[in-house]
């Protein structure tokens, strides 16, 4: 007697259904990974951009022979930045950037950033917010 090959009387397998809306649900899972990524990286290269400068606070009718300005309290310079007259002691303003040692403060700059950050290194007052358009200022 012949043999019978044991899947002969079984009958064919029928395909498993798949679940309604499953191949949906896998794309819009996808996408929204993809999405999240992309604010995530675009987020850190944002923070990646962004720059703060020091400023201090100078007497800017006392410039010393060297180009360098003398470092005074930060009272003497007005919230917004502006050269503000205190008595018959000068004029007192901002000057932004630059090298400081000690009480004086050279190779920088009184013309005021726009794209920056700018925050004061005598009392940490931020004066100007980063980023483009910033400029919010803050009193001490």
């Amino acid at each position: 007697m012949a043999q019978k090959h044991p899947m002969a009387h079984q009958p064919p397998r029928k395909p498993v259904p798949k679940k309604p809306g499953a191949k949906a649900s896998t794309v819009i899972t996808i996408t929204g990974i993809g999405i999240v990524s992309l604010l995530v990286v675009g987020a850190c290269a944002a923070q990646d951009d962004y720059e703060e400068v020091g400023a201090d606070c100078v007497n800017l009718d006392n410039q010393l022979p060297d180009g360098s300005y003398e470092v005074v309290d930060e009272d003497y310079c007005d919230d917004d930045g502006t050269v503000r007259y205190h008595g018959s002691h000068g004029a007192y303003g901002w000057y932004y950037g630059g090298t400081r040692t000690g009480t004086r403060v050279g190779r920088g700059t009184t013309v005021r950033p726009s794209d920056v950050g700018i925050v004061s290194r005598g009392k940490g007052t931020v004066i100007q917010r980063g980023g483009f358009g910033g400029r919010g200022s803050s009193g001490s």
